[in-house]
């Protein structure tokens, strides 16, 4: 299986941290963020890394490199202007998947200590265009994003969850989409609305860092003990 760090954000909400550095690299705890990402894939792995950046992507390649000390290969997709998250898979597509196996998805402005090996063993059912990973809503996002109802994630309904950003994908996902900038969302909620998208409800540790109050909140819990197997 091969995974992508979604990395082409500008960070607007982490100004002026992200003025000049991307926002994978900000530290946490004392070492850049997508190191994690990258060092947790590998723990559950994967060894076939796909990342796309745009905004000060260079630095990004020049502190990651080709992959080799991580024990990972990395293939890098460079986008000319951000093209939202959508846009960003469908361009790396064919980095991703050659035969139309599912990869895994991860939004590089989180953190978590869920398990990856979870969604690496994990076989899409036959009907299944997605996986997601959902949370118990955080402050910042009271009301949610989908309802997870016995196994299936669906667009309305009461009592909602937060989609985590981590998630298994199917390339079929994207059948008919052409090159540009797009969102991911639109085509996780139509793939809803025929039963194609899988979930389950996480309760481990998860933060969206996309505050710089809540980088430095991630870091202090590190710091004092409270994240266990992020190593």
């Amino acid at each position: 299986m091969r995974a992508m760090i979604l990395a082409a954000g500008l960070g607007t909400r982490m100004r002026p941290l992200t003025l000049t550095m991307p926002k994978p690299l900000l530290p946490v705890a004392g070492k850049p963020l997508i190191e994690y990402h990258i060092e947790r894939l590998v723990a559950a792995g994967v060894t076939e890394i796909v990342i796309n950046h745009a905004w000060l992507g260079e630095q990004l390649e020049r502190c990651i490199g080709d992959g080799q000390r991580f024990g990972a290969v990395v293939h890098w997709s460079a986008e000319t202007e951000p093209l939202e998250t959508g846009g960003g898979i469908f361009k790396a597509l064919p980095l991703l998947s050659k035969d139309g196996e599912p990869f895994l998805l991860v939004n590089g402005d989180l953190f978590t200590n869920y398990p990856l090996v979870q969604l690496v063993n994990r076989t899409l059912e036959p009907q299944s265009l997605a996986h997601l990973v959902m949370v118990t809503n955080p402050e910042h996002n009271p009301d949610g994003d989908f309802q997870l109802q016995l196994g299936r994630v669906k667009e309305q309904g009461d009592a909602k969850l937060t989609f985590s950003g981590l998630s298994l994908i199917s390339p079929q996902l994207f059948d008919g989409c052409s090159a540009g900038k797009f969102p991911l969302a639109p085509l996780l909620r139509k793939a809803m609305q025929t039963g194609q998208i899988s979930g389950e409800h996480f309760l481990g540790y998860w933060r969206d860092i996309g505050t710089p109050e809540r980088l430095q909140d991630v870091s202090e819990d590190i710091a004092k003990g409270w994240v266990d197997g992020i190593e």
